[in-house]
């Protein structure tokens, strides 16, 4: 038997920051569309608090990025913890749900919504909690930091980061709190993504020496890097420690030709390699780039002289691998009572945060499985345990020497 209940009934029985994320998720902040609305009311929410933020804006300036730091008690706002967590979310165009992805809604002891563990939940839990925190007299400040654009390869928080770099902002630590059933993970891969563009010569069909077919040509390369994959799966090197131990790449997208009796002029196609952590990303797209460039166009031009291939870079995030001897990673441990070694095939924004210098976890209620997917939810009883957490380290805050 499926149990509805409302949301008003929930916030009585269930997590207390039902009512937070419940206004999250209301915000369609799909990728392509702006998050200004869920940003700004963030902004203005903190800023009851006494808390100022700084936006940082995309290029198009209808996205933007969040970082507040609430003080210790003695006003200091260097080092302390980072709440990280993205405000995008992937489409829903072409999923078949059973209730409004905007609308949150609560079945069977499970609040369903587009965003509510990837990752709504982990910054609604943030925000219901700041004014424990700010009861708590921490010893160590606390920073939020809600990004965009993560689900387009993580590529709006680097806007972020470099402005934290730029004004000498540091922090002990970092946890990002993506979907880990409140488990900690302490290594992902990196993620290369790019388009490639294969440039023919249109004709009639029944003239095939006339042309060059784009399409037969991409089809080379994406066997090639088909290939690369293989060998990666075949030879490694390998970490058992992942859930897929091995890098991987594959091809994702593609589109070309107009009829079925025209030679296709042109045929574009996206991939993306996933690289272990201490797998040199350059010589992998290098590899690639040369099978195309001295193999398939010396070929291609001479059945055309205007032949060309080319690559663009979509989105590059790097692996992320957290030290066991970290302040931060021995902390969440000891919180979450977790001590296994658990590494993932997909990505977060903890490897931006590392670069930065800031030692990072990844850690956050609702599970991976369930991200991205028609009826996305996340189990209150997971909510729960996140604001538990939340309490420990608050408190772990406030007693820190």
């Amino acid at each position: 038997m499926i149990i509805y209940m409302n949301l008003s009934e929930a916030y009585t029985a269930g997590p207390l920051s039902l009512p937070w994320i419940e206004r999250l998720i209301r915000f369609d902040t799909t990728s392509f569309q702006s998050n200004l609305g869920l940003i700004e009311t963030v902004r203005d929410y903190l800023q009851t608090h006494g808390l100022s933020s700084t936006l940082t804006y995309d290029p198009s300036g209808k996205k933007a990025n969040l970082f507040a730091t609430l003080p210790a008690a003695d006003g200091t706002t260097q080092g302390g913890i980072v709440l990280s967590g993205h405000t995008d979310v992937v489409p829903v165009k072409g999923q078949t749900w059973d209730s409004d992805p905007f609308s949150p809604e609560i079945r069977d002891g499970k609040l369903f919504g587009r965003g509510t563990c990837d990752m709504k939940g982990f910054i609604g839990v943030a925000l219901t909690l700041l004014p424990e925190m700010k009861a708590a007299k921490l010893k160590q400040p606390v920073h939020f930091a809600f990004s965009c654009d993560e689900e387009l390869g993580c590529v709006g928080a680097p806007y972020m980061l470099a402005d934290l770099k730029a004004r000498g902002i540091t922090a002990s630590g970092c946890i990002v709190g993506e979907p880990t059933d409140m488990r900690v993970i302490v290594a992902h891969k990196g993620i290369n993504a790019y388009r490639c563009r294969v440039h023919g010569h249109a004709a009639h069909s029944s003239l095939t020496p006339q042309g060059l077919n784009a399409i037969e040509y991409a089809a080379r390369l994406i066997c090639f890097i088909r290939d690369q994959a293989d060998q990666f799966r075949a030879d490694g090197p390998f970490d058992e420690a992942f859930d897929v131990p091995f890098t991987t790449l594959q091809t994702s997208i593609i589109s070309g030709g107009n009829a079925i009796n025209t030679i296709p002029a042109n045929c574009e196609f996206s991939f993306e390699y996933r690289n272990l952590p201490g797998v040199d990303t350059g010589p992998i797209i290098a590899r690639i780039k040369d099978y195309a460039a001295n193999t398939l166009l010396p070929r291609m031009k001479k059945e055309h002289a205007n032949a060309n291939i080319d690559f663009e870079l979509l989105a590059s995030a790097p692996t992320f691998d957290a030290s066991e001897q970290a302040a931060i990673t021995q902390l969440v441990r000891a919180l979450t009572h977790d001590q296994a070694i658990r590494k993932v095939a997909y990505g977060t924004e903890a490897g931006l945060f590392q670069a930065l210098g800031i030692p990072s976890v990844v850690c956050g209620p609702g599970s991976i499985e369930q991200a991205h997917k028609a009826n996305e939810y996340v189990t209150l009883e997971q909510l729960s345990q996140c604001e538990s957490f939340m309490r420990k380290l608050i408190q772990s805050l406030a007693q820190a020497s």
